[in-house]
């Protein structure tokens, strides 16, 4: 049976051109984990990948079970996604104490997936491993709407280049971005940085717009 891989299925949302291009992001449901701090050595964010992958293979693995989920697919597990603003409310990513970083790390679930699934994932994961905090993962619909995004090569820390040709595209459109507590910086890994180098990592970064 044919795989669904979201990537290649939506290469509109998951494959853009390095260069700005508007887009309106339906819903979508994540399993979402927030949290504060440097994700480079913070043990919170470390933490909340493995409750995201925990439930995200769970329910990929379910059909291994005897818990079969109707209308299951076959299926990659879509990238790891994050949404990231400043603790003090800002948005400016440029020139940031890292420390500072608020996020909502998620990963995009399959259409299968509704609460009463997620929440029996989440029952099957705190027995495997019971020492994790699951009570931090969350199901959520997040619907961004009209957004400008662009795909980043390069380094974590070199986005400005790419955010600076989504802020030139917004003048020239006549948009604004437009920030507030559903709609955030949000960027998109579609590389392994354990196994990527640094100039050839692969990150689309997506702004809300209006």
């Amino acid at each position: 049976m044919k795989k669904l891989d979201y990537k290649k299925e939506y290469r509109d949302l998951y494959l853009p051109k390095r260069k700005p291009m508007l887009i309106d992001v339906p819903k979508i449901s994540y399993v979402t984990v927030d949290g504060k701090g440097n994700p480079n050595n913070s043990v919170e964010y470390q933490e909340a990948l493995e409750l995201l992958y925990g439930i995200s293979f769970t329910i990929k693995m379910s059909k291994m079970t005897e818990d079969k989920i109707p209308g299951y697919f076959e299926y990659v597990v879509p990238p790891l996604e994050g949404l990231w603003w400043c603790e003090d409310g800002t948005i400016n990513m440029q020139n940031i104490d890292k420390d500072q970083f608020c996020w909502k790390s998620m990963i995009r679930l399959p259409e299968f997936v509704d609460e009463k699934v997620f929440n029996h994932a989440k029952k099957l994961l705190k027995n495997k491993k019971p020492a994790i905090n699951i009570d931090k993962v969350k199901y959520e619909v997040i619907k961004e709407g009209k957004c400008v995004q662009i795909m980043h090569i390069g380094s974590y820390d070199e986005e400005q280049v790419s955010i600076d040709k989504i802020d030139a595209f917004l003048k020239a459109n006549n948009l604004k971005a437009d920030f507030n507590e559903q709609r955030k910086h949000h960027e998109i890994y579609l590389s392994d940085p354990r196994r990527c180098k640094k100039e050839n990592l692969k990150t689309v970064i997506r702004i809300p717009v209006k």
